[in-house]
């Protein structure tokens, strides 16, 4: 409707007054390392298909930027971009599987993907195009181009990476952003995390023995 007013096909917007509905959701199908090995099984290096999945892996950028990178955005070692979206400039050092594929494909286009008739990708015919070749891997039905920006997430996050060093890959702006992103984050394994650092000789002496403890504290107050 405020288009229909923008285009001046209407002088109200009768829906001004409407709340949207809101719907719990954890947002798009987050990749798992499944996904992932299944997509890298079917699609072999050499093909886009393989290119594609790998440069939204190891990039973590959403599919309007992944349609214009190409061999002028590579610069010692890196793709540098500047996000479609937030304007936001990222410098992203190639990660070696990535690298692998990019050596594979001859730099023969301005961009990196490319349809058939050799043209860039629009962001929606990219996302119907990497659709299909998920189907052709025999993924869950809900994987797609932008999961696998999530999965860059988790893996960072999985590896331990602040939300500050997570989005200087991802480009967020905001750390709240981030988190919606790492919500998938492996917690089991995280959580070993957590146990062993409870769990070390040292502090199981300190948690069998208070006193130690407050010993302890209490020189580090008369410090």
């Amino acid at each position: 409707m405020r288009f229909a007013v923008e285009e001046g096909w209407r002088r109200d917007d009768p829906t001004n007054d409407v709340k949207a509905v809101r719907v719990r959701s954890n947002g798009f199908y987050t990749w798992t390392e499944d996904d992932i090995e299944a997509f890298r099984l079917r699609w072999s290096i050499g093909t886009k298909q393989r290119l594609a999945m790998e440069l939204a892996l190891n990039t973590g950028q959403r599919r309007s930027d992944l349609v214009r990178m190409g061999k002028q955005h590579v610069r010692d070692g890196r793709i540098h971009i500047t996000q479609q979206k937030t304007k936001t400039k990222l410098a992203i050092p190639i990660h070696p599987d990535l690298q692998a594929v990019l050596d594979a494909i001859p730099p023969e286009h301005l961009t990196f993907l490319t349809t058939g008739y050799g043209q860039p990708f629009t962001p929606a015919g990219f996302g119907g195009w990497f659709k299909a070749a998920c189907n052709s891997a025999e993924l869950p039905k809900a994987c797609s181009a932008h999961g696998l920006r999530k999965a860059a997430c988790r893996r960072l996050a999985e590896a331990g990476c602040s939300a500050n060093v997570i989005a200087s890959i991802s480009g967020h702006r905001t750390l709240k952003e981030v988190a919606r992103y790492t919500t998938a984050a492996d917690q089991e394994r995280l959580a070993d995390t957590a146990i062993r650092a409870l769990s070390g000789p040292e502090r199981e002496q300190e948690l069998a023995n208070p006193e130690t403890r407050l010993a302890k504290l209490a020189h580090k107050h008369l410090k």
